[in-house]
């Protein structure tokens, strides 16, 4: 029983498809869990309703926002905090790594833990394409973790040390490719716009620190920061061929095709070419 020790925060929102099977994988931990919900008008408050939950209300701004609001007004009693999305899926072995982790009294040096997902795309594991492992500080001592507040590819920041927890999350991407081209064509116009102003609309000196030396968050902040010197309109081509060709993502097979081309490539030209309009109306209107 991990009730005294631990609270997953999960956001939701019409997340009906989702919802149960997320808190079925966490049951068995028997701790705290905490809902944000900002504003479903499908089935998932009636699910909820079947599930030993705390379940809050609270306005949808960004993921960074939503999830500082969370650490900042929820009751919660426990040391640490551990947060889920809907469609994440604890696999046992990290529900096993977790009670086992909590069994033992935990460094104070200690503030977080690195965890692994497990992108699932098209009911298939992407393993290769340097996708996976891909860490985040998703597991912290309440008061030191917070979310950067980005526009879009928002991560955990950990003021202290961090261990890697050898286990993984389970991140069901999509069910169809439909709500996935949708939600990157919406996701790329706020990535634009965070490179173009320069991450202006981040909290100063609240970003995960990009450090080729640092912990594996770290370094995948520092290869990012390294693609986004590149010019625009090459970088999409470059990275697609290491992630494809070198980093073997052709190993993922036709699914694997479409996941890296789709999320590797066009992805990332869309938010090169939004960059573009958004650099040309800017020239047009100083005219």
């Amino acid at each position: 029983m991990l009730k005294p020790s631990l609270s997953i925060i999960i956001l939701t929102y019409n997340e009906e498809k989702n919802i149960e099977a997320c808190l079925e994988s966490i049951l068995d931990l028997d701790c705290s869990i905490f809902i944000i919900d900002s504003g479903s008008t499908d089935r998932t408050l009636s699910i909820l309703e079947k599930y030993p939950v705390q379940v809050f209300h609270h306005p949808f701004k960004n993921y960074g926002a939503q999830r500082n609001w969370a650490f900042e007004n929820l009751p919660i009693q426990t040391e640490w905090i551990l947060n889920m999305d809907a469609d994440h899926r604890m696999t046992p072995e990290l529900s096993n790594a977790l009670i086992e982790l909590f069994s033992f009294p935990i460094p104070e040096q200690t503030k977080g833990f690195l965890i692994s997902r497990r992108t699932i795309f098209l009911g298939k594991w992407m393993k290769h394409g340097g996708h996976y492992p891909v860490y985040h500080a998703i597991l912290f001592r309440k008061e030191f973790g917070f979310c950067e507040d980005k526009l879009y590819d928002q991560h955990f920041v950990v003021n202290g040390h961090c261990e890697t927890l050898k286990a993984d999350m389970i991140d069901t991407l999509t069910d169809s490719l439909s709500s996935f081209t949708e939600r990157h064509n919406r996701w790329s116009t706020l990535e634009a716009e965070d490179q173009f102003l320069g991450y202006a609309n981040a909290r100063k000196g609240q970003l995960v620190k990009a450090d080729v030396r640092g912990n594996a968050q770290q370094r995948r902040r520092y290869a990012k920061s390294v693609y986004e010197k590149f010019p625009l309109f090459i970088r999409p081509f470059i990275y697609f061929f290491i992630r494809y060709i070198l980093k073997l993502g052709f190993l993922d097979g036709f699914r694997g095709l479409i996941f890296h081309f789709l999320q590797g490539f066009w992805f990332r030209f869309l938010v090169d070419a939004k960059i573009y309009e958004l650099k040309e109306s800017k020239v047009k209107s100083k005219k």
